[in-house]
């Protein structure tokens, strides 16, 4: 597996999707964006724009041209999700860009979008390129319980805040699979593990959690990951409820014993998961682990 390789989704009863792994923060196993050959052909989530080429080769490669195209759904306007958005709209003349209501005006206008991410990923900013901004009128925006009809698909927007106010996940009924964004956290397919995802500024672990059990409450055979990946649904959102409330407890346990904040940061980003680093590489281990940490605090503090 190997960064601009594209996959069909054979997964439960999926039909009709692939994806491709973008090679996001120069890793493997981290982004993947989804095309779905439907009636009306969808792109799920963008990817951050850098080696925006790999998506529009994906699209190619499923046997559709950037014409086809007729929706990007975009499941939340963090930059590693909606960043490559303006660049699809733009090479795809046909297609408007679905988000939650909350997010669409920052896809319109990307500043203050920008501004956060770099607040929020540190040095991981190297990997991002500028977002371009989406003409107002090729915005749809999204509430709960929405549908964007594909013709033999229809995805469902559920509205799912925890990880951040604007996220939704994208129900595929059809397919009987869920796009999960990062409601569910983040699957390493190689490891067979489930990773958890706490990024600053709006992360809230009770609202997390409430996510995870709408996810139950769909009874999905397939979760289909922006990080990473499909996988059988099969007792996976369990065990993420368990790695997310352990990881903010670890936290907070860390926190009563460092002096400050830093040291807290300092302790779990020095100390991570040696398999981990064999997948994703040193750097990306450890910026992700600094990030969810930050998010994690931030979260104590407002609680």
């Amino acid at each position: 597996m190997a960064a601009g390789d594209v996959f069909e989704v054979t997964t439960g009863e999926c039909e009709d999707l692939h994806y491709v792994d973008t090679g996001m923060y120069d890793s493997p196993e981290y982004g993947s964006v989804y095309v779905l050959d439907a009636e009306r052909p969808a792109v799920i989530d963008t990817g951050i724009g850098t080696n925006y080429e790999r998506v529009v080769d994906a699209i190619e490669e499923v046997g559709l041209s950037l014409d086809d195209i007729e929706v990007i759904a975009v499941t939340h306007v963090h930059l590693d999700h909606a960043g490559g958005a303006g660049f699809l709209a733009r090479d795809c003349p046909n297609a408007d860009v679905y988000v939650h209501e909350i997010g669409a005006r920052h896809l319109a206008d990307p500043e203050r979008l920008v501004e956060g991410t770099k607040r929020a990923v540190g040095d991981q900013w190297e990997y991002y390129v500028e977002p371009r901004s989406i003409a107002a009128d090729r915005i749809v925006e999204l509430s709960d319980g929405d549908a964007i009809d594909l013709g033999d698909h229809e995805l469902i927007a559920h509205h799912a805040p925890g990880h951040a106010p604007h996220q939704v996940v994208f129900e595929d009924p059809a397919n009987d699979a869920v796009f999960t964004a990062d409601a569910a956290g983040i699957w390493v397919p190689s490891l067979d593990q489930i990773e958890p995802t706490s990024p600053p500024s709006n992360f809230d672990l009770e609202a997390a959690l409430d996510d995870v059990e709408m996810l139950q409450d769909l009874g999905v055979e397939t979760l289909l990951f922006a990080h990473f990946g499909p996988c059988p649904a099969d007792g996976v959102l369990d065990e993420y409820a368990d790695v997310l409330a352990e990881w903010v407890d670890a936290v907070e346990r860390e926190r009563a014993e460092q002096a400050d904040d830093e040291a807290v940061i300092e302790h779990f980003a020095g100390n991570v998961d040696p398999e981990l680093v064999e997948v994703w590489g040193e750097h990306k281990t450890r910026a992700e682990t600094a990030m969810n940490v930050r998010g994690v605090l931030g979260y104590l503090d407002q609680r």
